[in-house]
C-alpha cells in the first residue's frame, strides 16, 4: 500500500483529507491484526496485494507480512 496523498495532484476539496483517513483505517486495522511493524507490513502488502484482501476479512487466509 502506498499512501502518496502528498504527491497527489488533488490538493483541493476533501480529497487530502479522505486520503488521510482511509491510511489511519489502514494503519488502525494492522495494529489490531497485531502488526508491529507498520512501515514493513505496508512495504509488503505494497509488493504482494492479496495479502490486503485477508486484512480487510474478505478471506479465511491468515497472512500477515512483515509482522
Amino acid at each position: 500500500m502506498v499512501f502518496a496523498e502528498d504527491t497527489s495532484t488533488v490538493h483541493t476539496g476533501n480529497a487530502p483529507r479522505a486520503m488521510a483517513a482511509l491510511r489511519n483505517l489502514a494503519i488502525g486495522r494492522l495494529r489490531l491484526l497485531g502488526a508491529h511493524n507498520i512501515a514493513k507490513t505496508t512495504r509488503a502488502i505494497r509488493d504482494a496485494p492479496e495479502h490486503a484482501v485477508w486484512i480487510w476479512d474478505i478471506t479465511d487466509s491468515p497472512l500477515l507480512p512483515g509482522t
